[in-house]
């Protein structure tokens, strides 16, 4: 993610120093008003120093995305519906306290225009959180708590994308609970019986919807 080149050790603190003075400035000012000049004075540092760890402001921006939401979020608490509440709610944590809908939407704007940035996103972002949680679901496999033809992709969709579709465009709030929603909504499409049997509120709520 950051640039690497030959000369003396780089130092890590200042790695921290400035992804934490991002968040913070972009909590104030939001994206486009984030500078790299901001940035290093909050920091304590200098514009070059961030020039040679990341080439612009919107690679430090993916930097900070990463270490405030995490790359690989979904622990393996031995629970599939513990780990992907876990998962899940800390795409809610970020982005109703820390980056937000400030950043996220003008983010993904750029990336539709530096084709580089877009495949920075994809590599640290993305895809390392999408593996995380599609671990999580082979586990649930394995265990016998969801369905072996299970679809993995369309079911790793479904659970993130109510998250930034409501980060995106603003149009229902992201709440604390929503996480837990949102799985038992989906494992009550795709779980096995014995699943449901000790469930049994995910199995109610799945009634009522096929019901109403």
């Amino acid at each position: 993610m950051t640039n690497t080149r030959a000369g003396r050790p780089r130092d890590h603190r200042i790695d921290v120093a400035v992804r934490d003075a991002a968040v913070d400035v972009l909590n104030e000012v939001g994206y486009a008003g984030l500078t790299l000049e901001a940035v290093a004075a909050r920091a304590g540092t200098s514009k070059p120093a961030l020039r040679r760890r990341w080439r612009g402001r919107q690679h430090l921006v993916v930097d900070a995305l990463v270490t405030t939401v995490g790359a690989t979020p979904t622990p393996d608490t031995g629970c599939t519906h513990c780990d992907l509440i876990a998962g899940i709610h800390s795409l809610t944590e970020a982005f109703t306290t820390r980056i937000g809908r400030r950043v996220l939407p003008a983010l993904v704007a750029d990336l539709a225009d530096d084709p580089e940035l877009a495949e920075l996103f994809l590599r640290e972002y993305f895809h390392k959180r999408r593996a995380s949680t599609a671990a999580a679901l082979r586990r649930g496999i394995e265990r016998g708590d969801l369905d072996p033809e299970l679809d993995l992709d369309l079911a790793l969709d479904m659970l993130a994308s109510t998250i930034y579709y409501r980060v995106l465009f603003g149009h229902l709030p992201v709440t604390d609970e929503l996480a837990e929603r949102v799985v038992d909504v989906v494992l009550g499409g795709v779980a096995t019986v014995e699943w449901r049997r000790c469930h049994p509120r995910a199995e109610a709520e799945a009634g009522a919807r096929s019901g109403s």
